[in-house]
């Protein structure tokens, strides 16, 4: 008796599991997700480490200050999952067809501790929006910025800028004095 009812909830539960197993990330973008933890960690402790008085720092003109180049990457963490359909929120500012608004929140004089939050805020809406694409999905075709490519190129386009900007700013940190707190 015991060994039926196992087996009958066994039937019944097999096809939620295949629905779940359907719906969960891709591996690619899983392993991504892993990667870009460690890279919103160093942002925030080199955030938090930067002196308030540097953040408008920049090694020369027309080129983003240190603050600036926080705040690109907070924009973008909620600029490129627009193209996958996620909803950017309304309190950034930022519209997926107007480019002047990410300008517009990338310059905005905010405090060291906004920035950190909204670093904070970008990454996990960032990660929210990879987390929902699954297998099936990696080869949908994808444009964004005039390139078209497909889900599982955009995520990778997506964590390599993010470490294009880490190297960024960890260039900013030094020419500044500042020891980024993961070498000391």
């Amino acid at each position: 008796m015991r060994r039926t009812l196992l087996f009958a909830a066994a039937l019944l539960v097999a096809p939620m599991l295949g629905n779940t197993a359907a719906a969960q990330t891709a591996p690619v973008v899983a392993e991504l997700m892993k990667d870009i933890d460690g890279v919103e960690k160093k942002f925030v402790a080199l955030a938090k480490a930067t002196p308030p008085e540097k953040l408008a720092w920049r090694p020369g003109t027309g080129v983003r200050s240190f603050g600036e180049v926080f705040l690109h990457v907070a924009s973008d963490n909620y600029f490129i999952p627009a193209s996958f359909g996620t909803a950017i929120p309304a309190s950034t500012g930022i519209k997926s067809d107007d480019f002047k608004t990410l300008t517009a929140y990338e310059t905005r004089k905010v405090t060291r501790e906004q920035i950190v939050s909204d670093l904070e805020k970008s990454f996990a809406h960032l990660k929210a929006s990879m987390a929902k694409t699954t297998a099936a999905q990696l080869d949908a075709p994808i444009s964004m910025f005039g390139m078209k490519s497909n889900a599982q190129g955009m995520w990778i386009l997506a964590t390599t800028h993010l470490h294009e900007h880490l190297g960024q700013a960890i260039a900013y940190a030094r020419m500044n004095g500042i020891v980024p707190p993961w070498s000391k």
